[in-house]
């Protein structure tokens, strides 16, 4: 049984006292920075999100360190331990709709890498279709999780990852949209490099149609249990 995933990374934000469009009502005047100097913010959160179509439920995490494809996968990772595999305790293999770039990027040697070691760890095949560049807004995931989560944090000014945290939470929708929020507190590396004979142990089987875009990874050992 394959079941469908939806997966980007939405924007970098800054925490601090920067300016955000959007209105809020208020009891007084609230003066912010107007311009995103890094060297005033108090630290960063990126949101990386999953968002299960059949269950109209998003899935965010929130890195506070860097956006990198072992951030992308330690959010797939989670997902899977703490809720997939107890919602579809029947399924044979994962399909991921990614973006083309980013963290997950179609051309990445390191998002491969990575989606390797994912699969040898939980035993289980994933396939990945790429979006082409330049098309990430016919995802799934923008017009029916990002916009909403967009709506639900517009006007409000981002002090800590705490409070990004629980505004996103709240994001709701009449069709029944649901958001799931954790922190990965963890310090990814940036600059990582794949060993040169990396690629001899992926176990990647590309399709015959546009294969750069779509491919599937294959666990390379039966995990016991």
């Amino acid at each position: 049984m394959n079941w469908k995933l939806h997966k980007t990374c939405y924007s970098l934000e800054l925490l601090g006292n920067f300016y955000r469009d959007g209105q809020l009502f208020t009891r007084a005047m609230i003066k912010t920075f107007d311009h995103d100097f890094p060297s005033f913010a108090d630290g960063v959160v990126i949101p990386h999100g999953l968002y299960d179509l059949k269950r109209n439920c998003g899935y965010l995490h929130l890195g506070t360190s860097r956006d990198t494809s072992e951030f992308a996968c330690d959010s797939l990772e989670d997902w899977w331990l703490r809720f997939g595999r107890n919602l579809y305790p029947q399924a044979s293999s994962i399909l991921l709709l990614c973006d083309g770039g980013g963290s997950n990027s179609s051309r990445t040697h390191l998002f491969k890498d990575d989606l390797q070691n994912f699969v040898d760890r939980v035993g289980m095949p994933v396939r990945v279709t790429h979006y082409p560049p330049y098309t990430s807004k016919y995802n799934p995931i923008e017009h029916r999780l990002f916009c909403h989560v967009t709506r639900a944090c517009r006007g409000v000014i981002f002090k800590s990852v705490a409070l990004v945290k629980e505004l996103m939470e709240k994001t709701r929708t009449r069709t029944g949209l649901s958001v799931v929020v954790d922190i990965l507190d963890r310090v990814y590396e940036t600059g990582r490099k794949v060993a040169v004979d990396a690629k001899r142990t992926w176990n990647l089987v590309r399709d015959a149609f546009l294969p750069l875009w779509n491919y599937r990874m294959l666990p390379n050992r039966k995990i016991p249990g």
